[in-house]
This record gives C-alpha cells, sequence and structure tokens, in this order.
C-alpha cells in the first residue's frame, strides 16, 4: 500500500515542505531514497524501536521510503515521527486521512518519546504558507510555533500521543499564543543598565550617538577600564525590537538551536560575544551542515568583539563585506545560502601590547614601533567601517564612591527611539536604508548639508590632528545623528565638534601623540 505525509526540511533560515512517501510491497527490508544524510538513515533503526516500544509492529515486508524532491539533500533527524507515521498509514495500523492537512517533524528516542528539533519556526511560517492547517511536533517546540497564530500547533510528547491524536482517540488541544501579546510583556526586561555604570560620561554619550544612528564603534582603553561593561548594555538603550524584527531574528536562533530556555519569540536585541579564537565559520557560518554563524545570530543586535587585535586577520577581513551588504552569502559546491547579517558592531582593544598607553597613572613599556604593529593588525578597510573611534580611560575613585544615581537605560533608550524615528521619515521610501550609518555619498549631499560655519571647522580639524581622510564622511554621519538627537533640522557646528571628538584614535594620529 502507499501513502503520502509531509515534513519540512530547513534551508538557510527558511524552510521546504518535503513529501514522505512510503510504499509497501512484498519482500523483505527497508530502504531509503530522496538523498537523505546519514542523520535520516540511522531514522530506520529509531522507528523500528519506537514502534517496539509503543505498542506497534514493523511489518516484514520491503518499505522503501521516498523523500521528495528526490534532487534535495534532506538533513537532520526532525524526520524520524513523518516517516513512522507514514509506514504506520502505508501498513494500514493508522487511517491515512487522519494526516491529510498535517505537516510533521520530530525526533524520535528508542523508548519513542519526541525530543526537540530546530527551525520550528520556519516550518510553522512554510506550512501556513502552503495552506495546512496544522503542524504536528514535538512539545517543547510547540509554543515557538504557535507564535504563526493561524496555524493549529499540535505539541506531543511520544510517537504513541501522536497516534492517539491523528486517530481520534485522545484529542490534544491547540497550542495558543497570542504573539504581539507575549512581545509585549517581555519586551525591554534586561538584567543590567546603564545606571550601574559610575562614570564614564563621555563614553556613554557616544554609545547614545552610536544607538541612534545604527553607527558602529570601538572602544580602547587600558583593562579594568569598563569596555566589557558598558559594551553588555548597549541593547539595554537599543530600539525595542518590531514584532517583525523578532520573528527574523527567532526564526535564525531557532534554525541555529540556540534559543535555549526561551519559549516563542525573542524579545530582546541578541548581544554575540564571541572568543577571539573562534574559526571562519563559526563567525561567518556554513559548514558541512550549514548554519548561522555569530554575524547572523546577531542580527538585529550587537556583536561585540572584545579584544579586536587578537582575533584572526582573516576574519576580520571577511567580514568587511557583511558590514557593508548586511548579508553574507556561503556558496559552495553543492548549496549557496543567505543569511541576514544587519548587526551593529561594537568592539573593545587595548592601546597597546602592555595595556597602558595614555594610561594616567601606568606606565606603557611598549614602543611607538609595537603600538603601531598592534594597531595595524585591523585593516584599514575595516576600520573604515567604524563611524566611532573614542578612548576610555579608567574611572577615577571619587566617581566610583560617587552615590548620585546614574541615567538610567530607559531614559537614554527614549532619545535613542525619537532619533531612530527621525531617520525613518528621513529614509522613507528609500530601499534598504533605515539609520545615518547607512548613508552612502550621495545620500551625505541631500541629507547632510553643511553651512560655511561647519566646513570650516570640519576643515580645520582635518587638517590639525591629522584626520584621514576616511575620517571626512564619518564626522559628518555622526554629526547628522547628534542632530536628530536635539531635533535639529540642520548639521550645527557644535555637533560637528562633537562628531570630531569621537575620532581622536583615528589611525594616523594613534601612537604619535
Amino acid at each position: 500500500m502507499f501513502t503520502r505525509v509531509y515534513t519540512s526540511t530547513v534551508i538557510g533560515i527558511n524552510a521546504m515542505t518535503v513529501e514522505v512517501e512510503v510504499n509497501v510491497s512484498p519482500g523483505l527490508g527497508m530502504y531509503m531514497v530522496g538523498l537523505p544524510d546519514n542523520a535520516v538513515r540511522e531514522s530506520q533503526e529509531r522507528i523500528r524501536s519506537a514502534f517496539e516500544n509503543s505498542g506497534q509492529r514493523m511489518v516484514g515486508k520491503k518499505i522503501v521510503v521516498n523523500l521528495a524532491p528526490a534532487d534535495l539533500k534532506k538533513e537532520g533527524s526532525s524526520l524520524d515521527l513523518p516517516i513512522a507515521i507514514a509506514i504506520l498509514a502505508a501498513t494500514e495500523q493508522l487511517d491515512a486521512e487522519s494526516t491529510r492537512g498535517y505537516v510533521m517533524a520530530g525526533e524520535l528516542s528508542l523508548d519513542g518519546t519526541v525530543k526537540p528539533i530546530k527551525g520550528a519556526l520556519p516550518m510553522a511560517v512554510e506550512a501556513l504558507e502552503k495552506g495546512f492547517k496544522g503542524l504536528l511536533l514535538p512539545r517543547e517546540n510547540a509554543e515557538e510555533a504557535a507564535v504563526v497564530e493561524e496555524l493549529e500547533v499540535i505539541g506531543v510528547g511520544s510517537l504513541r500521543e501522536a497516534i492517539d491524536f491523528l486517530s481520534g482517540s485522545k484529542p490534544i488541544a491547540p497550542t495558543k499564543v497570542v504573539a504581539q501579546e507575549m512581545f509585549d510583556q517581555k519586551a525591554n526586561r534586561y538584567a543590567e543598565d546603564f545606571a550601574d555604570v559610575k562614570g564614564q560620561a563621555y563614553v556613554k554619550r557616544a554609545l547614545e550617538v552610536a544607538a541612534a544612528g545604527g553607527h558602529n564603534i570601538i572602544m580602547v582603553g587600558a583593562p579594568g577600564s569598563g569596555k566589557t561593561m558598558l559594551a553588555r548594555r548597549m541593547p539595554t538603550i537599543m530600539p525595542p525590537l518590531t514584532l517583525e524584527e523578532a520573528l527574523e531574528t527567532t526564526k535564525i536562533h531557532s534554525v541555529a538551536g540556540k534559543l535555549g530556555t526561551e519559549k516563542g519569540l525573542l524579545t530582546q536585541r541578541p548581544f554575540r560575544s564571541p572568543h577571539h579564537m573562534a574559526s571562519a565559520v563559526a563567525m561567518v557560518g556554513g559548514g558541512t551542515n550549514p548554519q548561522p554563524g555569530e554575524i547572523s545570530l546577531a542580527h538585529n543586535g550587537i556583536l561585540f568583539l572584545d579584544e579586536l587585535p587578537e582575533f584572526s586577520g582573516s576574519i576580520l577581513e571577511v567580514m568587511r563585506q557583511p558590514l557593508e551588504d548586511k548579508q553574507v552569502t556561503i556558496a559552495r559546491a553543492k548549496y549557496r545560502i543567505c543569511y541576514p547579517t544587519n548587526f551593529m558592531l561594537v568592539a573593545a582593544m587595548n592601546p597597546c601590547p602592555c595595556g597602558y598607553y595614555n594610561h594616567p597613572t601606568k606606565e606603557c613599556s611598549c614602543s611607538r614601533h609595537a603600538i603601531s604593529r598592534y594597531f595595524n593588525k585591523i585593516s584599514g578597510p575595516l576600520m573604515d567601517r567604524i563611524d566611532i573611534q573614542i578612548e576610555v580611560t579608567p574611572v577615577e575613585l571619587g566617581e566610583m564612591t560617587d552615590t548620585t544615581p546614574a541615567e538610567p537605560s530607559s531614559a537614554i533608550r527614549q532619545r535613542v527611539v525619537r532619533a531612530r524615528e527621525i531617520q525613518s521619515r528621513r529614509f522613507e521610501g528609500i530601499e534598504g536604508v533605515f539609520t545615518n550609518a547607512m548613508m552612502n555619498n550621495a545620500m551625505l549631499s541631500e541629507f547632510c548639508l553643511l553651512d560655511e560655519a561647519c566646513t570650516a571647522l570640519l576643515a580645520r580639524a582635518m587638517e590639525r590632528l591629522s584626520l584621514s581622510a576616511r575620517a571626512y564622511n564619518r564626522i559628518v554621519k555622526v554629526a547628522r545623528t547628534i542632530a536628530d538627537l536635539e531635533g535639529s533640522e540642520q548639521i550645527q557646528a557644535t555637533h560637528i565638534a562633537e562628531a570630531i571628538g569621537y575620532r581622536n584614535l583615528d589611525r594616523d594620529t594613534w601612537g604619535n601623540a
């Protein structure tokens, strides 16, 4: 007897519907075709044991399982449940009509329990788009998939439960989630806050400007000056995720199996902080079974690179294009996948190999050549994509003991949101541009007009501070953001002056003071 059920396989951050066809005929053995990988082939033994422990039987006939489309490689263990259900339907242990309209996914244990899978949210989106009425999947993934509210999501804990539900003997109530309500309840809840940071008013202001305009930023300072503490609080002042952004971010983390204890939607902007020993594949993505890398897991959030010069030069160079294009394309002989990479780069580094160049109390033991060589580990093209470069100095004792409450993240975030709203109106109708940091040279001429005072101030700064040519456009972009924070239509000389201050670590002057 022949039967067909439906499942999904994940490609990139999207899912594709797969038909599981099973034909039972006289003979012996179980044969699987349709480009299954090893994990899918091994499902035969898991299914046999699951049948034995769930009160079902594996018939002594020839069973052929075809996974269509046959030219698409099928990966992972999420096909266990649909293959098992298809075999039961083909051997008349389950009514084939009961499986109609459902997409199924789940990994089977030997005892018949159903284990959680990756990519439940993309599967739910695909099932809805293809017109299926429901999705049958592990109970642990039900809340994540139920974010797609129009779809009937059935969570099961075992093969036995799935069989009983499909046969109608034990109904299971669909998992219900109101996505907007869940999103509103969990949004903007952070364990950390800028109110915890003593002093560092100048650096806090720079981070506020960076968040308001989407500018990449690098902090250079001695060990213990607070770079990492400040960076970890960046998500708390970023604009809240929109529901659309939350769905897209959740899909990426779902595909990568990185949702952890989170259920349903991710409601906070991601903060990824990979170690400097991370491989190129871990950072960018790809691999034998392609997965999103750190730069995609940071999509719509923050990618924090601590000890920037310690990262491999090849990794830093390969990040240049994703920083510019906001996506990375993984191309191999057998596949081509695009992952989104719209993240904000926050980097930190010591000022020199010993860490104490320009320190107010400790003496640096490095030569000028050593400092220059240390800084040259970061290429000019990468530094060219970092708008704000600031020096972080250690907090003085008086500031550490000050009991005056610092400004909380919520107050800073309100100013950032207002500035982003101005930019949203400014770039309305311009595809792919949402913040000042995304402006190209042509847009600078349109949206960043400078009067004579601003032009003269900028020219003097370029000459006297030996700022590089690439610093010019960066200063103008940052000045535009500062003006937005103040609600000013025109860029003023004070805005230019503040933006110039955020280039005091420009490569052409560092180490020559």
